[in-house]
């Protein structure tokens, strides 16, 4: 029986090293398989996202691009497109490459010393009242859900990184909340700090979300009072980026490194 073989690099994304960041699978594909296909594939690597790309075949961009959590297809992912730009111009002497997605419009990874910097669509909030997302969260807070954007997203603002790394969220009361979390607080070493929580879709805590920081950087942005900043991720693995706001773009700096290249047979 023949079998499809489908080339698979692990990148660790918004990592200075191995084992930090956050982990993502990235797949060429040369034509999109089944979706229910995809998603199986998706659950058995078991990271955050598997990011499947073909060539664009409309001109609009250098690739295609989709991703998926264990569980579902995600509308956008930051961390997986920074990972999929990582291996595509690490094969190529390009100095940028441009991704087109279903749901978040064309994403652009560009060189920038020696890291990446990831341009996407901000996510915009706004003042709203959510009891059953603290409860879930175990905490007090001003919560600010998404009036804009690709994914539907929820910030809660609370006092102090201190308290952002002690939570200790009910993930079974959060999973029946179809939002993305993003707990963030003022920086210790950072200027901001967050975690992400994303239960409903297949993943407790996220490690580093590049997607979250297109929501935190109009935020924190309005809040410090000038563009630019530093931001880093407080989960157990941890990851650090820039964040600097251009319009209605967030563009994201970090740094990747692969750590597994390889074959899948199916």
């Amino acid at each position: 029986m023949s079998q499809t073989i489908i080339p698979i690099v692990q990148v660790d994304a918004f990592a200075d090293a191995p084992f930090g960041g956050n982990p993502a699978a990235v797949m060429p594909l040369d034509a999109w398989l089944d979706d229910d296909l995809l998603q199986a594939i998706a659950a058995e690597n078991n990271l955050s996202e598997t990011a499947f790309y073909l060539p664009d075949a409309t001109g609009e961009a250098d690739f295609e691009l989709r991703w998926f959590t264990p569980t579902a297809e995600a509308a956008m992912c930051g961390h997986a497109t920074l990972a999929t730009g990582h291996v595509v111009l690490g094969q190529s002497d390009a100095d940028a490459v441009s991704f087109r997605t279903r749901k978040a419009g064309v994403l652009h990874v560009t060189r920038n010393g020696d890291g990446y910097a990831l341009d996407l669509p901000v996510t915009r909030v706004e003042r709203r009242d959510n009891a059953a997302l603290l409860a879930a969260l175990g905490c007090d807070g001003e919560v600010y859900e998404s009036i804009s954007g690709a994914e539907e997203t929820a910030i809660v603002l609370i006092d102090s990184e201190a308290a952002l790394r002690a939570l200790t969220p009910d993930m079974r009361a959060l999973g029946a909340i179809e939002l993305m979390a993003i707990v963030t607080a003022p920086g210790e070493a950072s200027d901001i700090a967050s975690r992400v929580f994303v239960p409903a879709w297949g993943i407790d805590e996220d490690p580093v979300t590049g997607s979250a920081h297109a929501t935190l950087t109009p935020f924190w942005a309005e809040r410090l009072g000038r563009d630019s900043f530093a931001a880093v991720q407080a989960s157990a693995r941890g990851g650090r980026m820039t964040c600097r706001l251009a319009g209605d773009r967030a563009i994201l700096g970090g740094r990747c490194v692969t750590v597994i290249e390889g074959v899948m047979r199916l």
